[in-house]
């Protein structure tokens, strides 16, 4: 074993984290937050919801099947065109990958987007302590010595958004798909079901729009807090009786808006086993989700309803409207990676414009 050392330093441990190099050969820092999945490490990678966090897998051995082609089509394999993890650390790195698609090794992928890795690090231990004491900040330290960073103290959107409207299709239905850091294959989803795209930068004032059926908030990184400026456009939106649904990001935002508070998890859910049940029923379903920050449904609005439940901690997985055609989830129905148990919310979001059609336009 040649590659050079690397250190995991913790801010909340005083104890170094010895491992060794993969990636770029430079030192990096942010919020350390782990992921229970197995496989799909090419799209929790270009998942621009982790922007500014260094990801720990739970499972051992990462990299072994290796990172297909990454284009710009959204076709393609990724959620997004780049990396948007600060760091990755793992306890074996697989250095002889093989698959019939692959292009890059994990390692060669990392480096060409300045990305360090660490890997010989007991995973076990280190997600045990983020279980124990919350998810907290650290830094891989390769040659040089640098300060810790909090990603949750920034608007993250700006950095993984677009920065111009773009249209996708010409489908029958016009979603107007506010971009916070939206994943491909949310994309994907829609203009499999006739839709129209109507891409806007999350800073755009989407109030002034008005050629839509409906307005999907897409996920993204960060703090739900920071975003002020798209919680007054979205409390605008709830005056109008057009279908919003939102996801992730976007749940916690419509929340915000409707006079919902947000708390921040102990460590997050980042996995594609987080099992939700439909409230009001025996329905459960497993769930992709990535997120540290949940709604406080303490006291809930007027007309508003909890959509889904978290099975395991019983935190919100969604909202519901019960006049209007609004609805949220905290999770990924279009997965990817991931079980695809809770597509079908996309099909109630065709459903809602459909019949918004007929009752309002």
């Amino acid at each position: 074993m040649n590659d050079p050392i690397a250190r995991l330093i913790l801010q909340k441990d005083d104890k170094e984290y010895i491992g060794h190099l993969f990636g770029a050969p430079v030192s990096s820092s942010g919020e350390v937050v782990f992921n229970t999945s197995m496989t799909g490490y090419t799209e929790s990678l270009t998942d621009p919801s982790y922007k500014g966090q260094l990801l720990v897998y739970t499972y051992p051995i990462i990299g072994n099947y290796g990172i297909p082609n990454i284009g710009k089509n959204i076709s393609d394999f990724s959620e997004s065109e780049n990396i948007h993890i600060n760091g990755l650390i793992i306890s074996d790195y697989s250095h002889h990958p093989y698959h019939w698609n692959m292009r890059y090794s994990l390692s060669y992928w990392l480096k060409k987007n300045g990305v360090p890795g660490i890997y010989g690090i007991d995973t076990r231990a280190l997600t045990k302590k983020i279980r124990e004491e919350g998810t907290m900040l650290g830094k891989i330290i390769i040659n040089h010595d640098i300060p810790f960073y909090d990603p949750n103290q920034e608007n993250l959107a700006s950095k993984v958004c677009i920065n111009e409207k773009t249209i996708y299709g010409h489908g029958k239905y016009k979603v107007l798909l506010v971009d916070l850091g939206v994943k491909n294959n949310i994309l994907r989803c829609l203009l499999n079901r006739n839709c129209q795209i109507i891409r806007v930068p999350w800073s755009s004032d989407f109030s002034k729009e008005d050629d839509y059926d409906g307005i999907l908030l897409s996920n993204g990184p960060g703090n739900p807090k920071t975003y002020h400026k798209v919680i007054k456009h979205v409390e605008y939106a709830l005056k109008d009786n057009r279908p919003i649904f939102g996801i992730c990001l976007g749940n916690q935002l419509i929340g915000l808006a409707a006079g919902v508070n947000t708390f921040k998890l102990k460590y997050g859910h980042r996995g594609y086993n987080q099992p939700v049940l439909l409230e009001g029923t025996s329905k459960a379903y497993i769930t992709s989700q990535n997120h540290g920050y949940v709604l406080d449904v303490q006291i809930l609005p007027p007309n508003w309803k909890i959509l889904f439940q978290n099975i395991n901690d019983g935190s919100c997985e969604g909202l519901i409207h019960e006049n209007k055609p609004f609805f949220s989830v905290q999770f990924h129905p279009e997965a990817s990676g991931g079980p695809i148990d809770t597509e079908f919310l996309f099909d109630w979001f065709i459903e809602c414009m459909h019949s918004s059609n007929k009752l309002y336009r």
